[in-house]
Parts: C-alpha cells; structure tokens; sequence
C-alpha cells in the first residue's frame, strides 16, 4: 500500500514542476519582448543659423526653432574645409584645449544648460588649434545626442 502512494505522488510533483518552469520561462521571455519593443523617445531636433568671423576666429550658431536642446546631453563637431578641428569644443565648457576661454550662451558651463530657440552659442577658437579659421573656407557644425544628428549647419567664414 505504501508503494502506490509514491507512485500517485510522482506524477503530480512531475506535473506541478513541468508547469512552474513552463511559467517562468514564458515570464522571462514575455519580459525580454516586452522590455525591446518599449518605445524610446525619438530625439530631439534642431536647427540651426552659423556665422564664422575668420578675423576673430568666432564661430557663433543660433538656435532657429525646433526641439529644446539640453547641450550637457550633446556632443558638437565642427569641420573647416572638410577637416575636423584638432579639439573638438566639449560643451558646455569655460576653459578648454584649442579654444579661448569664456564661450558664450549654453556653451559656457556657467549659463543655463538649455539651447532653447533664439539663443545664441559661441566659441572662439585659439590659434593652436588646426585648421585654422581663413576668410572663405567652409564651416560644418553638427550636434549630436547619443547617435543621432541632432542639428547641422554650414557657413562659410567672412
């Protein structure tokens, strides 16, 4: 009599155990589905006016409309003449290799972070970095936010 109740007992324990691990796989992979198909949030768009005075090696970009730009989120690239600039501004910045120090607007670490539309963001670029600023070349600035361009602007320097 006693090997018949181990015997009934097999089966549901088996049975019990096949559904508990049925169950926690279809947890996690409901998880993981659910998890990648969350929608981001797409990025935030810009654009954007540049003016580049080759005489006082300043490169000015005003925020013409869109998205409100948080610039501690924001990675900036400038070319001149199809070249990258030695040192790239890390913005927001107040003192920073290859440039003078005290940029303007959103750029200067000590100004409100948001580029919102209508304001003004300047840097000016110290001699020692390469190319330098000549009257007629052309300037590219693109913004960037994780790895989406965020805004982009050509000028040619005066």
């Amino acid at each position: 009599m006693l090997a018949r109740r181990h015997r009934a007992v097999s089966p549901v324990l088996g049975v019990v155990l096949l559904v508990a691990v049925t169950v926690g796989l279809a947890a996690v992979v409901g998880g993981a589905v659910l998890t990648d198909a969350a929608p981001t949030a797409p990025p935030p768009v810009a654009q954007l006016d540049c003016r580049v005075d080759a005489g006082t090696d300043r490169l000015a970009c005003t925020h013409g409309g869109g998205d409100r730009l948080d610039v501690r989120e924001l990675r900036v690239h400038v070319t001149v003449g199809g070249e990258p600039l030695t040192h790239q501004p890390p913005v927001p910045f107040f003192a920073a290799r290859g440039f003078h120090a005290g940029p303007t607007g959103p750029f200067n670490s000590a100004a409100d972070p948001h580029w919102s539309a209508g304001e003004t963001a300047a840097v000016r670029l110290a001699g020692t970095n390469r190319p330098g600023l000549t009257p007629d070349s052309r300037v590219v600035v693109r913004v960037v936010e994780g790895e989406h361009v965020v805004a982009q602007a050509a000028a040619t320097a005066e």
